[in-house]
């Protein structure tokens, strides 16, 4: 049996007793998945897993994506996606106006389908500094009053993964983002498809509008939402150590990768894969509609 030890009051929890480069039980798996939609990011440390080992591990949750729908993956294994400390996104992309919640976000919203859930391992750690946040986005839907939620329960928001029109961005980099642009409308408030539990689904490097507001009903709407949504007391902070795993629910999350890195000269290397993800549906039941671009589609099994 596994030992969960949670992190912070809301959020995150330390996964222990259980070797993740080795099949796993199936009621290992039942008892791994049950404190992830508890916990919606669990952690393990000690973990020193290859690329092969990593997706053997992912696929015991589900199918799998390619390793990154815009950035690509790794040529020998398509499901791992590598997170460099200068891969491309954090090399060509110009720092822009810096607001609290510039940087979180929740994987590939702008798809129909976005992902389920993402594995991240820690290969080269920093000695210190290069922390990741998580929040959660269920409790941040509860702690809203009944009347504010009666009021967003029925709108819908544009994401959109596309070049953005500023001058923050090399030509490389927009070049790379045009070829697979992807624009959905997705319920503001999604329903989870396991638990039933209401999330706040605004992630704010992708929801650019409110359906239905002005633009500026709709930045006010969504500044508030995301000044909200980050609200320390729902987060968690995790300290990575080389072999350390997270494993998060990306359909009740957002998280935020670290920019203090850039400070220092630590390297910093981590690979994630992240699982197939279902059509977000509304309170109301409707589900999203994609307005330009394709689903996402599950590597071959």
């Amino acid at each position: 049996m596994i030992e969960i030890r949670p992190l912070s009051i809301h959020i995150g929890a330390e996964i222990h007793g259980v070797d993740l480069t080795r099949p796993l039980a199936p009621d290992t798996v039942q008892e791994i998945r049950a404190a992830l939609l508890q916990w919606k990011v669990v952690f393990f440390r000690g973990q020193h897993l290859n690329h092969q080992q990593q997706t053997d591990f992912a696929r015991q949750f589900g199918q799998l994506t390619p390793g990154h729908v815009v950035f690509g993956n790794d040529a020998d294994y398509p499901a791992v996606y590598s997170i460099a400390k200068h891969r491309m996104a954090n090399r060509h992309q110009r720092e822009g106006v810096m607001k609290p919640w510039t940087g979180w976000h929740t994987d590939i919203t702008a798809a129909i389908n976005p992902p389920a859930a993402s594995i991240l391992r820690g290969e080269i750690v920093p000695p210190y500094g290069g922390d990741t946040q998580w929040t959660n986005l269920v409790v941040a839907y509860d702690s809203l009053s009944p009347t504010l939620q009666g009021f967003i329960d029925g709108l819908r928001g544009v994401h959109r993964y596309a070049v953005p029109q500023t001058a923050h961005n090399t030509d490389e980099y927009d070049q790379v983002v045009s070829r697979r642009t992807m624009v959905s409308e997705h319920p503001l408030v999604r329903v989870h498809p396991e638990t039933g539990e209401r999330a706040l689904y605004c992630s704010p490097s992708f929801l650019k509008s409110i359906v239905g507001l002005t633009p500026r009903e709709s930045e006010q709407m969504l500044e508030l939402l995301w000044e909200h949504a980050i609200r320390p007391e729902f987060t968690v902070r995790f300290k990575w150590e080389p072999g350390s795993l997270a494993f998060w629910d990306n359909r009740s999350t957002a998280h935020l990768a670290p920019r203090d890195i850039f400070a220092t000269d630590f390297d910093r290397q981590f690979y994630r894969i992240t699982l197939m993800g279902d059509t977000p549906v509304g309170v109301d039941g409707k589900t999203s509609v994609s307005l330009e671009g394709d689903p996402i589609t599950p590597l071959p099994l």
